[in-house]
């Protein structure tokens, strides 16, 4: 009977510190007081999406990733000349950056309304991506991405999607032209705050690209049921 239990307690141990070790009791799994830290410091953010970018978040914790403990969230559906993308540091319940990013030239006008993960669509993608490496290119000190979902945003790294500075991203312009200027598919953002922003997502950290879409939300691997 002892040995019974004895096995029984050992077996709780290894699986909670394995458990522990692919972040399955990271701290939004535990409690949703957490997010409601972060929404009172992440002006703009509705808690849908909050919810769902932390289940794909936990998802990919389950799976090894990101050790940095950073968030990026996208909503698509707000209007271009608004806020729309936040950096949440998960670790500290703090937002890093919220920031008005750009949207692919067939998107849309002000309101992203579009979307595709085809080569030269120049349209944006939504879905989970992780961040990948920085270079030197032709938009600027620019950061790659991993999509990850087949269908959605799999061809990012082909088609150039990622993360760069651009002039027509920044208050200023959007005030003259009720919109932002319009990228390839990108995430452009303001020059201003560019290097930094992509210095702290950059190399395995988490984005999230949400928009209603009612395919995506039914069938994505990390936000359905």
């Amino acid at each position: 009977m002892f040995g019974r239990f004895l096995i029984v307690v050992l077996s709780s141990l290894i699986f909670c510190a394995s458990a522990k070790a692919f972040g399955l009791f990271n701290l939004f799994s535990q409690s949703t007081s957490d997010a409601q830290v972060i929404l009172s410091k992440a002006e703009g953010l509705s808690p849908e999406v909050l919810n769902l970018a932390l289940k794909a978040y936990d998802k990919l914790r389950q799976q090894g990733y990101d050790q940095q403990q950073v968030l990026t969230i996208v909503d698509y559906s707000k209007p271009s000349t608004q806020p729309r993308m936040w950096v949440i540091d998960l670790k500290n319940l703090k937002v890093a950056f919220r920031a008005l990013v750009a949207h692919g030239k067939n998107s849309g006008d002000d309101y992203a309304e579009s979307f595709s993960n085809q080569p030269e669509s120049l349209k944006s993608s939504i879905g989970v991506y992780l961040t990948s490496n920085t270079y030197v290119g032709h938009d600027g000190y620019s950061l790659r991405l991993n999509g990850l979902e087949p269908g959605f945003n799999s061809n990012a790294l082909s088609r150039d999607i990622i993360v760069h500075p651009a002039s027509y991203v920044s208050e200023d312009f959007a005030e003259t032209h009720k919109r932002l200027g319009r990228s390839w598919g990108c995430f452009a953002v303001d020059p201003k705050i560019s290097n930094q922003l992509i210095d702290s997502i950059k190399e395995g950290t988490v984005i999230f690209a949400y928009y209603p879409d009612k395919q995506w939300l039914e069938h994505s691997q990390f936000i359905g049921t």
